[in-house]
């Protein structure tokens, strides 16, 4: 199924519960290096979006 990155991106996911559990994963990883705080805050940014997107996917094939 296709879903859309932050950027605008097509990724076609084949498998949701295992994007879901990764989305959630990475979201919340970050660098022990402060001086990636930026970079990390985009990356949390991005897979914050991936994960709601994923996880309302999972809402609506569920309630149907």
């Amino acid at each position: 199924m296709p879903v859309t990155d932050l950027n605008g991106c097509p990724i076609e996911v084949t498998n949701l519960r295992e994007a879901i559990k990764m989305a959630r994963q990475y979201k919340e990883y970050r660098h022990e290096d402060k001086s990636f705080s930026e970079f990390d805050k985009r990356q949390k940014a991005y897979w914050t979006d991936m994960y709601e997107k994923l996880t309302a996917i999972k809402k609506r094939l569920d309630d149907n």
